[in-house]
């Protein structure tokens, strides 16, 4: 996925200019999360913008405002939107998080953070600055969810399972519960790589799930391929 352009089936997302291509982690929560007919929606660190649009197009009556710190992001992702047919429902904040005012309150936010620690730096700062904490340290993220979140509304995002680990840590402090947890592997003789989780102001009965991405001849799953179904082509 890591051409100048990509298209989906409603929609395409240009990410030339955009430190972090469309990934796998992405569609993935593009596609999870859920929440029963949200009217305004966040993404947290939207890069291309991709999440936004699925998002918009799975959700048909939210209002969809997505947030990005760096500037040549967050101009391709205004851009990805204003070519979509939902224009209209989506807006883009060139901001960091940490400064969005808690005026608004969100039925839905969804995130695919930075999660490496700055020892693993490479000499790309954009790339840097999507890929590290040091812009967005788990608490902060944490501690703006809890602030920016419905009282009935889900907060979704996807980490490595030892990061996510401690991201339940922290949200806890802070009120949020995972209540449901998607184990992911590449395939079924591979070790879980990412878990997509939801949290909640609810301290709800824990759901674990597991989703395998491919079979051993690296065909997409039966389980997959329904969740990219009208989104990626040839689904």
């Amino acid at each position: 996925m890591g051409k100048s352009w990509f298209q989906f089936q409603q929609f395409r997302v240009n990410q030339d200019r955009c430190a972090m291509k469309i990934s796998t982690d992405a569609v993935l929560l593009g596609t999870l999360a859920k929440a029963e007919n949200p009217s305004k929606i966040l993404d947290i660190g939207t890069g291309t913008g991709v999440i936004a649009l699925m998002l918009a197009q799975r959700f048909p009556d939210a209002q969809i405002e997505a947030i990005e710190i760096d500037a040549d992001a967050a101009a391709q992702a205004e851009e990805n939107f204003r070519e979509s047919h939902f224009s209209e429902r989506l807006k883009i904040i060139h901001a960091r998080i940490q400064d969005l005012p808690d005026l608004d309150k969100f039925d839905l936010i969804v995130s695919n953070p930075p999660f490496f620690p700055a020892h693993l730096k490479s000499q790309d700062s954009k790339r840097n600055r999507a890929l590290h904490t040091d812009e967005l340290s788990f608490d902060e993220l944490i501690e703006k969810v809890s602030s920016l979140l419905t009282e009935p509304g889900k907060f979704w995002v996807i980490l490595p399972p030892r990061q996510m680990e401690d991201l339940v840590v922290l949200a806890e402090k802070r009120g949020l519960f995972c209540c449901q947890r998607i184990q992911i592997r590449d395939g079924h003789s591979k070790p879980v790589h990412r878990w997509v989780c939801e949290f909640t102001f609810q301290k709800l009965v824990k759901k674990a799930e597991e989703l395998v991405l491919k079979e051993e001849d690296s065909k997409y799953t039966g389980s997959y391929s329904t969740l990219l179904s009208g989104f990626l082509l040839g689904y």
